[in-house]
């Protein structure tokens, strides 16, 4: 079996117009990506609020990273479900459905009385993201024609590596300049935009399929996803070996053996073919994106503390001092579909891989407290584009291999893949950063009084804090607990770097093919305006 489906042919538009020319297709680029942001920007936005909600409605650290962990958890479970419902009922109507409600949710969250309410708001806006994130990707896998899509998929990628850091930064703009409740008009003002241009802009297209709608494999994966991403979010909090852990660990894999099994059994008809793992594109995109977004994300964890208690930095500074491997990552995936296109997509992912595994390496090397920030930059900025390059042609190597009737369902893959990798980028390298700070500190604390010193060895915060209670040693327990926070850092980054060396070698020897472009599907044949295909199985 080929992974190379026969390629997607572009898409009628509404009225049946033939193929968007190059405004049209600008238009539709410019509006799925608006409606991206807002939900990229949502998913990190929150976590500069985190004090402020716990004082405003009253509530534990726990109750405020659920109210954080609720939106990814309920969007990452149901990615692959809505997306193929979009695919079968049409993507415009999913992705004005998804739009409404996202801009709805994020209104009463931002008028919250309570911790419940912000809560069930968090969980409406996670499933319209559910209904938004794939269908943006589908739109142009199915609308843009064959030489235009890897310069668009490249655009896309872009805004969903970078626009997580942008969203940030300006959040945590509004939080400095105005109130954390702000935080939500950035989402209201984007889906408005999105959503009038959607209406304007993105065409039409739905699939019709011979075979009824996979509930069963629904079901299952929606379980197999919750079950597994609410070990990586909660591991850290109630411990790896706590009953709610294990049985949540349990269902998951469960869940997951029963629903590949399910899916060999439909076949044809399944939900996602998983018999299409054996083959290199879709393996490789996965695991590439899977490795290269848990690295990121991760980074991320540990930069802000570096920033914020090692430098110094407020967190809006902070923030600005993400924005360089953001814009370096937003421009490398732009470029990267030119590359691929002169040298091919496996030695595109290759390099940028081993880019990004540099990048590491040099801030494993070179992070030092009294170095500060220039000490990591250039890894930083290694990292970015290398994360570029190779996130753009592993997306398009997941889409490429399921057809055009299922590309809500491959665009939905391609999230569910970079959700698990954030989870488990967030949950590996911040355990490591954690116990290497941990190991480091407890052989720096002898003259510092026992309840302080409990204290300090709960992170770098902590210790920071209790540090003008222990009379002359203030400035030895701060150094101290900066240095143990580095050493912890580059426990981190050497982990990462290898894991990073794993994937290089994976990609360099089993990466996507190089295969010439074969001949497009028959036209679209337009029914009442709308571009229904049979799925080419």
């Amino acid at each position: 079996m080929s992974i190379n489906q026969p390629h997607q042919t572009a898409a009628a538009p509404v009225g049946g117009g033939g193929t968007p020319d190059a405004r049209q297709l600008r238009a539709i680029l410019i509006t799925v990506s608006i409606a991206l942001m807002a939900v990229i920007a949502s998913v990190s936005g929150l976590n500069v609020a985190q004090t402020h909600m716990a004082v405003e409605f009253g509530a534990s650290q726990n109750t405020v990273l659920w109210i954080i962990n609720i939106y990814t958890l309920a969007l990452a479970a149901l990615l692959l479900p809505l997306g193929a419902v979009g695919d079968r009922l049409g993507r415009k109507p999913m992705l004005i459905t998804g739009l409404i409600i996202f801009g709805a949710a994020s209104v009463v969250a931002g008028f919250a009385p309570s911790a419940g309410v912000m809560i069930a708001a968090r969980v409406a806006a996670g499933i319209s993201a559910a209904m938004i994130m794939p269908i943006t990707l589908a739109v142009i896998t199915s609308t843009f024609p064959e030489e235009e899509r890897g310069k668009a998929i490249g655009v896309w990628t872009g805004v969903a590596g970078g626009g997580g850091i942008l969203g940030m930064f300006l959040s945590a703009l509004l939080v400095d300049v105005a109130d954390w409740r702000w935080l939500f008009v950035l989402p209201v003002v984007l889906v408005v935009v999105a959503l009038a241009m959607t209406v304007k802009s993105v065409p039409n297209s739905r699939e019709r399929s011979t075979h009824s709608f996979d509930t069963i494999g629904a079901l299952v994966s929606t379980i197999a996803v919750i079950g597994l991403i609410f070990v990586l979010q909660e591991g850290p909090e109630r411990g790896w070996t706590a009953p709610i852990t294990l049985a949540s660990l349990a269902v998951g894999v469960v869940a997951v053996i029963t629903f590949v099994a399910w899916e060999l059994h439909r076949r044809d008809a399944s939900l996602l073919d998983v018999r299409l793992f054996r083959e290199r594109g879709l393996a490789s995109g996965s695991i590439t994106l899977l490795v290269v977004f848990g690295v990121q994300v991760g980074i991320a964890v540990v930069l802000f503390p570096f920033f914020q208690a090692v430098l110094g930095w407020s967190g809006l500074l902070s923030t600005v001092a993400m924005m360089p491997m953001a814009v370096m990552m937003m421009m490398a995936s732009g470029m990267a579909p030119k590359m691929a296109a002169k040298i091919g997509a496996r030695p595109t992912m290759t390099a940028g891989v081993a880019l990004a595994t540099l990048g590491l390496a040099l801030m494993a090397l070179f992070v030092s407290v009294d170095g500060g920030y220039l000490s990591i930059l250039a890894g930083m900025l290694a990292m970015g584009i290398g994360m570029g390059l190779s996130m753009t042609p592993s997306t398009e190597a997941i889409t490429s291999s399921l057809p055009r009737a299922k590309q809500g369902v491959a665009s939905a893959l391609n999230d569910v893949t970079r959700e698990f990798g954030t989870a488990l980028g967030v949950a590996m390298l911040g355990a490591l950063l954690a116990n290497g700070y941990r190991s480091a500190i407890d052989g720096k604390l002898d003259d510092i009084p026992n309840e302080a010193a409990d204290t300090a060895r709960e992170g770098i915060a902590n210790a920071i804090e209790v540090a003008p209670t222990t009379g002359g040693h203030t400035q030895d327990l701060i150094h101290a607990a900066q240095q143990s926070f580095v050493d912890g850092w580059q426990q981190s980054m050497w982990v990462g770097a290898a894991v990073m060396a794993a994937l290089l070698l994976y990609v360099a020897l089993r990466g996507p093919k190089n295969t010439t472009p074969l001949e497009p599907d028959a036209k679209a044949a337009p029914e009442t305006g709308v571009a229904d295909n049979v799925a080419a199985r």
